[in-house]
């Protein structure tokens, strides 16, 4: 790597923890004031980098440009097909990732299980909001002030003596899911499936998909499936890191 290129992303990496001053640059880099005053200048010129009248140097709104593209560049599918790839291959469960598009709840990716038993849900096709735990973990994740509305203009249809039946009671289950972070599908849309879904997050924090798994009851019981709830997480977090999320970074939705 070209050493002049080398030293530039090097004080772009300083700036990022924090603004600095060009004797604090000269120091860190063990070179002389005047050639790091070049390299700043020059990244200045771009937008790189920009200084207070205290003639502290921070990152430049070019940086931020660059990092907005780039997250908006990346397709949650694409981010995530290694992540289902791995989560299958380790259980052998099915995996969902699903997004919210105009008031449905549609799955975008699925690795079928290796056993067998092959669940209904199709890429494409709408997951119900009321019994499916992506469903749920998409609507909790919307605004509080839109819950009502959606819940009122679900159709409740009950695929199993499980299934929800009632506004009241979808929004009972919805602040069940914001306050724990995951929601489940108890045998609420296939009677011999139990289903746990995470939400996938982006770099701003906010929630753009769900990943679920599916297990029949044949293979693992209820309790069993919630015992997975930690590979499910982790893989999520893996796809919502890929977005740019950090876990460390605080917003207001979590």
């Amino acid at each position: 790597m070209s050493q002049s290129l080398l030293r530039a992303l090097t004080i772009l990496t300083q700036l990022g923890e924090e603004p600095k001053s060009l004797d604090q640059l000269a120091t860190q880099l063990g070179v002389h004031k005047s050639t790091v005053l070049r390299l700043l200048q020059t990244m200045e010129g771009e937008r790189f980098v920009t200084h207070d009248p205290e003639h502290k140097y921070r990152l430049g709104s070019r940086l931020f440009e660059l990092a907005n593209r780039s997250l908006e560049g990346r397709d949650v599918r694409i981010a995530a097909r290694p992540h289902l790839s791995a989560l299958n291959a380790a259980t052998g469960q099915t995996v969902h990732l699903a997004t919210y598009e105009s008031g449905e709840a549609i799955y975008i990716d699925k690795l079928d299980a290796t056993h067998s038993v092959r669940m209904y849900s199709r890429i494409g096709r709408p997951a119900a909001l009321h019994c499916t735990a992506v469903g749920k973990v998409l609507v909790a994740a919307l605004p509080r002030a839109s819950w009502r509305a959606i819940a009122e203009g679900i159709e409740y249809r009950p695929f199993t003596d499980r299934t929800i039946r009632t506004p009241e009671q979808y929004l009972t289950e919805l602040e069940l899911v914001a306050a724990q972070g995951y929601a489940e599908d108890h045998e609420e849309h296939e009677s011999f499936i139990n289903c746990v879904a995470v939400p996938i997050r982006d770099g701003t924090g906010a929630v753009i998909a769900a990943l679920s798994m599916s297990v029949p009851d044949m293979l693992l019981d209820h309790d069993q499936v919630l015992g997975m709830l930690p590979q499910v997480r982790a893989a999520a977090a893996a796809v919502s890191t890929e977005l740019g999320w950090s876990p460390s970074a605080t917003h207001p939705d979590q």
